[in-house]
């Protein structure tokens, strides 16, 4: 029986790839505005990529933010993410202040899932996995290469570290630069749902030329993936119906 992660009513890992779409509002108003359009969405989860928040050094206001947002939402999950501008998200925040924002954010237990970057370092990814695990959140974590395909082995080689780092759901999204680094993580996706089929994980090829691994995670093992209600977040997303109707005419047929 393979592992699920529960986050209120949705099962992550269980049957179809549940369907992820991205709130990147710059002012509360913003963001509470998306979160409205998102409820009249085929979707199963929502993530605030609070990187692109514009009082993000607030604490107080993020929390304010996030409360409204959590009301809004009512019994939809949600994902808090604050992405690094390394890894293709809108700002830079020094690595002090991230790991408070994350740790303050879990400690509300306001949120059902936090993202954590791999790359910035396994004490501080322990550190808030441990809080975030003792509030009841869960937490996905992530790394993203906007530049290139590592290898196979390098790709497997991150999903089993954060797999061993106790992150519930490990994440890894690559650029390809050729049609065959699009086989490369579906490849390795497979290699590690094959070796460690009790834990869930997220993969994506970005751009257009990966947009087949957006669509295949049921054939070859990734439990969710992102899609676009306005703006995408990253390169390559689908808009969220295109997407549920794909992902159901392929369940439909495996």
């Amino acid at each position: 029986m393979n592992k699920v992660v529960q986050v209120k009513n949705v099962k992550i890992g269980e049957g179809i790839p549940k369907i992820c779409v991205p709130i990147v509002g710059a002012t509360s108003k913003e963001i509470l505005d998306e979160a409205e359009n998102l409820k009249e969405l085929t979707l199963d989860i929502v993530e605030w990529r609070v990187d692109f928040y514009e009082e993000v050094f607030d604490m107080e206001k993020v929390k304010d933010t996030l409360s409204k947002l959590i009301t809004t939402l009512n019994e939809i999950p949600l994902i808090f993410t604050f992405r690094n501008k390394i890894e293709g998200g809108e700002r830079e925040i020094p690595t002090e202040y991230y790991l408070k924002l994350n740790l303050e954010v879990a400690k509300t237990k306001l949120v059902d899932l936090i993202d954590v970057e791999l790359f910035i370092g396994d004490d501080l990814v322990k550190e808030i996995v441990e809080v975030a695990h003792n509030n009841e959140v869960k937490v996905i974590i992530s790394n993203h290469d906007f530049f290139k395909t590592p290898c196979k082995e390098e790709i497997v080689s991150r999903l089993i570290k954060m797999i061993q780092l106790n992150g519930d759901l490990p994440k890894i999204a690559v650029m390809p630069q050729c049609e065959i680094d699009v086989l490369t993580l579906l490849y390795a996706t497979n290699e590690v749902k094959n070796k460690y089929p009790d834990n869930p994980i997220i993969t994506m090829s970005m751009s257009g030329r990966g947009v087949i691994s957006r669509i295949a995670g049921e054939i070859f093992g990734s439990c969710l993936t992102f899609g676009a209600a306005k703006k995408a977040s990253a390169p390559g997303q689908i808009g969220a119906e295109e997407l549920n109707f794909v992902l159901k005419l392929l369940h439909e047929n495996i």
